[in-house]
């Protein structure tokens, strides 16, 4: 569709006499409740807090029969005060996007194709690989002094876990010998 001057005036002057009147006198208050109501129902509101980042912004999830139907910034966080970045906005789509693998893939080594393993050999191969890793790459003597330490396995904390989470993973890294142990905040 092609606008002529003429036509673009017209509809730029009918838009902002709308906006003008708009303006005078209009109280939307009881609309923007009534709104309020409308899009969170009778959901429970759970403050949370956002897990892409270090920063912490807070977020309300609401709640409504054990399934999150709307995540918010919450006004009340004085990190955030209610804003959310794109990816705060869209944290719902994490536990809620048809893409998202709900299976474990393996492949093998060389392998050309994936298959899928139950959860609890994925974990025993974990296990498997840090207890084979940390054998072979363990230094107990380095010129004379004892350091006890592994070399072959770095260990990278997370924005999303708690201060309990993070310390629990920190003595497990120590108790192993990890000696690049590292968090998300300071990289």
């Amino acid at each position: 569709m092609r606008l002529t001057r003429r036509q673009f005036l017209n509809v730029s002057g009918a838009a902002t006499a709308t906006g003008a009147l708009a303006g005078l006198g209009l109280d939307l208050t009881a609309l923007k409740a009534q709104a309020q109501v409308l899009r969170t129902r009778e959901a429970k509101e759970i403050p949370t807090v956002c897990m892409y980042c270090a920063v912490g912004c807070g977020q309300l999830a609401a709640v409504e029969g054990g399934r999150i139907i709307n995540i918010e910034g919450d006004p009340d966080n004085p990190i955030n005060q209610g804003a959310l970045c794109c990816k705060g906005n869209a944290d719902i789509q994490i536990v809620y996007n048809e893409r998202r693998p709900m299976r474990v893939w393996y492949r093998r080594p060389h392998g050309e194709t994936w298959e899928q393993k139950p959860v609890e050999w994925v974990m025993e191969r974990i296990a498997q690989r840090i207890r084979e890793t940390r054998d072979s790459t363990f230094v107990e003597v380095a010129d004379g002094v004892t350091v006890n330490r592994c070399e072959g396995i770095g260990i990278l904390g997370s924005a999303i876990i708690n201060n309990e989470e993070c310390y629990l993973i920190s003595k497990f890294a120590r108790a192993l010998g990890v000696v690049y142990l590292e968090h998300q905040a300071r990289i």
